[in-house]
């Protein structure tokens, strides 16, 4: 017998599958035999992905079945099988594949074939509102861990006939299921097959941290640009909104976050409250978050820049000079301040709830107190640190937050050191570290000002009105 195809002789077919899962090691595997229309059969479950309620109610069915229900496997299906979600299979990889999966496998003495019942439930969390991506105004749902509830989520959102949705596995192990969003007349066909490409060429272990994890897998040799490549979303509308605009969006099974691709910094600044309110508050919005990333990355270079040439500043900004005695360098200040917040954001993540109010009274009261009082801190140091850090706020992408703040440092030491020099130097860094960045698909990471389209670059500065017919 082929160990790549079943036989017809059952005992065979349940040692071979006894073998390749390993069933006496693994207690949620579950197996059951039974005589159907004269026939033995034997099946295999996972504990805990099967509806048992849908279990007991095709047993019943098939203890009603006459050996001429199963002349044959294709008999079989028509005629004996009351559940629409089954299907033969006679490579046995596919089989193990798809029960890991958690499908049910169904064996039957004289087929060649075996049948793959798919009634999965999944151990999976409701529905709601992202705790990153929320809106004042909007859809509270938002994605889970479950793929096949994610794909709900947005064929609820497009009815579109040209909307797909191609599935992949990825991973010699975890065998992680991807999917492939798109409509098939707006997206670019190049960068479509350019992704699936990728994506079926993909060779790793398991996708540990799943998109992410595939990202990189996407993009192997791009690990030094901090700029992200890819935008995450875990809101449906927006997911959907990509999609209807050209877009394609990637779904990693266990993730409830999403990639949309491809990306540029302007993808990375738009959010979905822009498009909750009028186009002039939308508008208000979208500026105000531009204004604000230029200023978390400037802040604090410049004035440090101001602090080591005092003669520079105007008597009208005389107030931005520090007024207390300077015990730690400035440039170490900010440094230590910049590794502060980091380490804030960690605690806030690790620390239980009943104690986040706690933590957030210690640390921004007592330690911010203490820090001045004691001389390691100037009171100036402190409220631009704090400016600079509710900024990296403003916008939704951590990963556009983190690039900014490595711009921000190497500024700040590049200021330090060579005063002036510097200071350009690191502005130079940033902007070409932006200008010649590319995205996924190829095209300028500056898109559509560079190369400049003035219609497309005046939707994604301004909120425009949506298009409809009425004028």
């Amino acid at each position: 017998m082929s160990h790549n195809k079943f036989s017809n002789k059952l005992d065979e077919n349940l040692t071979l599958i006894n073998n390749r899962l390993n069933v006496p090691a693994n207690f949620d595997i579950l197996t059951r035999n039974i005589v159907i229309g004269g026939r033995k059969a034997g099946f295999f479950f996972v504990d805990g992905f099967v509806q048992e309620d849908m279990i007991e109610k095709l047993m019943q069915f098939f203890y009603s079945l006459k050996p001429e229900d199963l002349s044959d496997i294709d008999t079989f299906l028509v005629k004996g099988m009351p559940y629409t979600e089954a299907e033969s299979c006679d490579d046995v990889e596919k089989a193990v594949t798809a029960f890991l999966s958690g499908v049910t496998l169904m064996l039957i003495d004289g087929f060649e074939s075996a049948v793959l019942i798919d009634c999965r439930t999944y151990p999976a969390r409701n529905v709601s509102e992202p705790w990153k991506d929320r809106v004042l105004r909007g859809s509270r749902d938002g994605f889970v861990e479950t793929m096949v509830h994610n794909a709900a989520l947005l064929r609820r959102r497009i009815r579109d006939e040209k909307f797909c949705m191609e599935i992949y596995s990825v991973g010699e192990r975890s065998r992680s299921d991807v999917a492939v969003c798109y409509i098939s007349d707006l997206v670019d066909k190049s960068l479509l097959d350019d992704i699936k490409k990728r994506i079926s060429k993909v060779k790793v272990e398991s996708l540990t941290m799943n998109v992410e994890s595939l990202a990189e897998c996407l993009l192997p040799h791009r690990w030094i640009s901090p700029f992200p490549k890819f935008k995450y979303s875990e809101r449906p509308d927006t997911a959907a909104a990509a999609i209807l605009d050209g877009n394609i969006v990637v779904l990693v099974d266990n993730s409830p976050a999403v990639m949309i691709i491809p990306t540029s910094i302007f993808d990375l600044v738009e959010e979905a409250d822009d498009y909750n309110f009028a186009p002039v508050i939308g508008t208000y919005l979208r500026l105000s978050r531009f204004v604000f990333t230029f200023v978390t990355m400037l802040l604090t270079p410049v004035w440090l820049l101001l602090i080591n040439n005092p003669s520079w500043i105007p008597e009208w900004l005389s107030f931005i000079t520090v007024s207390d005695d300077i015990t730690v360098p400035i440039v170490w200040q900010l440094l230590i301040l910049e590794m502060s917040v980091d380490g804030l954001k960690m605690a806030a993540v690790n620390t239980p709830t009943l104690l986040s109010t706690p933590l957030s009274i210690v640390a921004g009261i007592v330690v911010g107190e203490y820090a001045v009082s004691s001389g390691w801190f100037n009171t100036e140091s402190l409220l631009y640190m704090a400016v600079v850090t509710v900024g990296t706020y403003s916008q939704a992408s951590f990963e556009m937050g983190y690039a900014m703040k490595f711009v921000r440092v190497l500024t700040l030491i590049l200021t330090a050191i060579f005063n002036v020099p510097g200071f350009v130097a690191g502005c130079v860094i940033g902007l070409a570290a932006v200008a010649f960045n590319k995205t996924i698909s190829g095209k300028s990471y500056l898109a559509p000002l560079i190369p400049f389209d003035g219609e497309k670059l005046k939707r994604a500065v301004f909120r425009v009105r949506l298009p409809h017919g009425n004028k």
